[in-house]
């Protein structure tokens, strides 16, 4: 065989063996990318062309489903509307997704049923790809009960089930109806002509100063150290020098040596603050860690729409140990602590569970097309936050402040609650407060914990917040 045949073969294999390559590279190797380029619009149409899976609530409740259209595309429809809007979230061709949609998007789109080889053996079949269906540990009726009891406020309410970390309700007021948000334009309108920014999801975008709930945090490290007991007595004068400030109680009430649960029930900053004092920024530090602080929340929920909570100089988080933090102030949850209410749903839960932090969950399993079980959300321990004994006391403190404190107003008939109120003056001298209550019940066999905020509102956490808690805890418990 002469040389220039031969070389002009060798040519032809090696531009067969690149044409394999690059082939392999974009249909295979790098499908992902390329499916997830915004710029591909061909996704797009084959994404109208997918029967995208459903999304259900814990009772069978459907949350979200695809409707065939006229052209054989599919048109994504919300049937309970503006009830678990920020939650679920949505996912139109034209806006792309937010929420559980955009999560388990892969899951929910068919790219978890298949390889990209079957995906291509499928098409040469004639066969159209189907998505996953996701079915939540949500109830219908505790979040129809938390939005109902939340109103017209701006407020959030995180209820989940501590022995597993299952959310039961995550709803964020004002709402808004997914079905309308179908273009960009509709989205621009919501986003720049509605008030409340019903878009963001309160419960865990965009923290607020927890106020008094955050003593819980506090009560949980000077007792769980060894350094106080239930019964230890610090002083609740009002004024005591704290950061060379002096610090008022509510209302400058002044007490004189109470315990630490007495400290809780009546809410007295002094005392707490005094503990913060004495047990350190790294101290606090450490059981904030534990708690879930400092960090994102491991929801299975997208990152981009949840916030870290912790102490904050303008946009930079700081660390507890931080010499621009004021560690007195931190410890009665004011300073400067930006706290989302899933965050305080898990301090709760953490006492409510003997001290172990559950990872939270959204989703309780995934069932491909055939009825087949291809994911199931196992509980998993995220923290020890605290020894079992540690729980057990600051349960009886949580107790006595709603049996004859602050949180009366979220007694159950019948059930034992624990529970924290917590107020953040927003408008200093004209009484509007961020205000908070966190809980669980029974208390002493927790099936619900429980963290409610409202913003700006004419009043304490027992008045506002504490009454919605009770509510939602009733529906929990009596489903």
């Amino acid at each position: 065989m002469n040389k220039p045949i031969v070389r002009l073969y060798g040519l032809v294999v090696v531009l067969f063996a690149l044409l394999i390559a690059f082939t392999s590279r974009w249909t295979i190797f790098e499908a992902g990318a390329l499916r997830q380029n915004a710029l591909n619009r061909r996704v797009l149409l084959q994404q109208e062309r997918i029967r995208r899976g459903r999304i259900l609530a814990a009772d069978g409740t459907v949350l979200a489903r695809s409707v065939r259209g006229r052209e054989g595309t599919y048109r994504r429809t919300y049937p309970t509307r503006g009830l678990f809007a920020q939650t679920v979230g949505y996912s139109f061709t034209d806006l792309s997704q937010s929420g559980i949609e955009r999560y388990r998007n892969p899951a929910l789109d068919g790219e978890t049923s298949a390889t990209n080889l079957q995906a291509i053996l499928d098409q040469l079949q004639g066969k159209r790809r189907q998505g996953d269906e996701v079915i939540t540990t949500l109830d219908p009726a505790a979040q129809r009960t938390a939005i109902s009891a939340l109103g017209e406020h701006r407020g959030a309410v995180v209820a989940l089930d501590p022995r597993t970390g299952a959310v039961a309700a995550m709803a964020s007021t004002p709402s808004y109806d997914p079905n309308l948000l179908r273009s960009p334009t509709a989205y621009e309108r919501l986003t720049h002509n509605s008030s409340g920014t019903p878009l963001i999801n309160r419960a865990t975008q965009f923290g607020y100063a927890p106020g008094s709930t955050f003593k819980v945090v506090t009560a949980t490290a000077a007792i769980d150290t060894g350094q106080y007991t239930p019964q230890s007595q610090v002083s609740g004068k009002d004024g005591i020098l704290v950061s060379g400030v002096p610090l008022s109680n509510d209302e400058h009430e002044s007490f004189g040596q109470l315990t630490l649960t007495e400290g809780l029930v009546k809410s007295v900053n002094t005392v707490y603050a005094q503990v913060a004092e004495h047990l350190g920024k790294q101290t606090l530090a450490r059981y904030m860690n534990r708690f879930g602080f400092d960090r994102k929340p491991q929801l299975d929920y997208p990152g981009e729409q949840m916030s870290v909570s912790g102490e904050y100089l303008g946009q930079r988080l700081l660390a507890p140990s931080s010499r621009y933090v004021d560690v007195g102030r931190m410890g009665i949850g004011q300073d400067k602590l930006q706290v989302v209410p899933l965050q305080m749903a898990e301090v709760a839960a953490a006492v409510a569970n003997r001290g172990r932090l559950m990872v939270p969950h959204l989703t309780d399993r995934i069932v491909d097309p055939e009825g087949r079980t291809v994911l199931k959300v196992a509980p998993r321990v995220q923290s020890v936050v605290m020894k079992p004994s540690t729980a057990v006391s600051v349960t009886g403190m949580m107790q006595a402040v709603v049996t004859e404190g602050t949180g009366t107003a979220a007694q159950i008939p019948g059930v034992q609650v624990a529970g924290k109120t917590g107020t953040a003056e927003t408008q200093i001298g004209a009484a509007v407060n961020n205000v908070w209550f966190i809980a669980f019940a029974p208390a002493a066999n927790p099936r619900v914990a429980i963290a409610v905020t409202l913003q700006d509102v004419p009043g304490q956490g027992a008045e506002f917040a504490a009454p919605v808690a009770r509510q939602v805890m009733e529906t929990v418990l009596n489903g």
